[in-house]
């Protein structure tokens, strides 16, 4: 039976597949007892959907596989910590459970900057188990925004004209 690491590995597959495509490289599983119902990487850019987050996709996958909106006794294996509107849809989804790899400290909505999952007023609460894979979930997306920095500098730099001598 697999692991948290084994579905988080699949994960980080899928995160690669959005770094092909020049997307944010956050990858998910969607699991209902030991099958996966649902994947999805980032594609806000290549299906111009801000709402095309991984968590969003594979969400919509499994509700389709499922052929309900309530996903009960799923869990969603994602390699970055869901921000405010991924959050959101699972607690609309009623997902069991949240692994995920990496905390994002600006726009985590699971326990960094604030958690909308467990929040007591709202209707569901999720389980959250993080830092699988922490290490290699973080650095795909520091390698990613390292080189995506260096290609912007580099862009600026070769469109400012150089000094010349006269």
């Amino acid at each position: 039976m697999p692991n948290h690491e084994d579905y988080m590995r699949q994960a980080l597959d899928l995160a690669a597949k959005a770094e092909s495509q020049g997307e944010v490289p956050v990858g998910a599983v969607l699991v209902h007892g030991d099958k996966v119902i649902g994947e999805g990487y980032n594609q806000v850019i290549t299906r111009a959907d801000p709402s095309a987050h991984a968590e969003m996709l594979a969400i919509r996958e499994a509700a389709a596989v499922l052929g309900n909106y309530r996903l009960l006794d799923c869990t969603l294996y994602v390699t970055l910590e869901p921000c405010a509107m991924c959050a959101g849809l699972l607690v609309h989804s009623r997902i069991t459970q949240l692994v995920y790899g990496a905390a994002d400290p600006k726009a985590g909505a699971c326990g960094s900057q604030l958690n909308l999952v467990q929040h007591a007023k709202l209707n569901h609460q999720v389980a959250i188990t993080s830092g699988i894979l922490q290490d290699e979930c973080s650095h795909r997306l520091s390698a990613f925004f390292r080189q995506r920095r260096a290609a912007r500098k580099a862009l600026k730099q070769s469109a400012t004209p150089q000094n010349q001598n006269p």
